[in-house]
Order: C-alpha cells, then structure tokens, then sequence
C-alpha cells in the first residue's frame, strides 16, 4: 500500500490569548504569522506560523460551545491535533474507514486556507486527534 501522508501540514496548537501566544512564538523563534482566519464552521480563530514546508496552528476559540473550547476547559492549553497532508482528503478517509477506524467528519470539508479537510477521531488513532489536509493550492 501507498503511504497515504505526503507531509506534516500543520501542528495545531489550543492557546487562550491568540495574540499572547503570537507575540511569544514572534519573540523567541522570529516566527511570524503567514496566514490568519476565523473558521466560523468550527468557532476558532487561527494563525499558522511558517517552519519549513510545514506549520504550528495556533487555535483559540471564537464561541463557548467550540471543540476548541471544550478542549481548553478540559486539558488546559497544548497541543490540539496534528494535521498531515494527503493528495487526495475522500480517499484517505474512506482508507481509515475501511480499517474499521473512527472518523468525525464522514465527508471531507472546506477548511481554512481554502484545504479540505476531515478528522479522525483519537480513540483511533492512539490518542492522537488527527486532520487530514487536501492543499488545494488555494490560500498561499
């Protein structure tokens, strides 16, 4: 079988000041923000910070009843999910499907950037919330 992850797109990042955590990855890193967006879908607004050909995604919630949210009220401040990268979001979901895996989008979505995207759930994937990330060349 093919490897169906092509890269590391994204290591997203729950924060509860955007701003704050902007600011310090910009103070010590030089990291700078490429790309910023409220997802309202989702309730979060985001900023992903370039390293590589790969991102951090710094999340904060836009709304109380966001999984971003919850997450914070829950496990404080940390690290969300990992995005990674496929050719093709339909065929790498029905693939964990068919592996008798969870998913909690059953069909790919728009996602920011102008991606598609669908996550697996962590009780799948040991513990591990995961996004899978169509670049559609749309938002570079």
């Amino acid at each position: 079988m093919d490897n169906l992850l092509t890269e590391i797109d994204h290591v997203a990042i729950a924060v509860n000041d955007l701003d704050a955590a902007i600011a310090w990855y910009e103070s010590v890193f030089g990291a700078t923000v490429e790309h910023r967006e409220v997802v309202d879908s989702d309730g979060v607004a985001e900023a992903l910070l370039r390293v590589a050909d790969s991102y951090v995604q710094l999340l904060t919630p836009t709304r109380d009843d966001s999984p971003v949210a919850k997450y914070l009220a829950n496990k404080g401040e940390g690290l969300h999910h990992v995005g990674y990268r496929v050719a093709d979001c339909a065929v790498a979901l029905e693939a964990v499907k068919a592996a008798g895996g969870r998913v909690i989008d059953e069909f790919p979505r728009p996602g920011s950037r102008g991606t598609t995207v669908a996550f697996v759930h962590p009780k799948t994937s040991f513990g591990t919330l995961i996004e899978l990330v169509q670049d559609n060349g749309v938002g570079h």
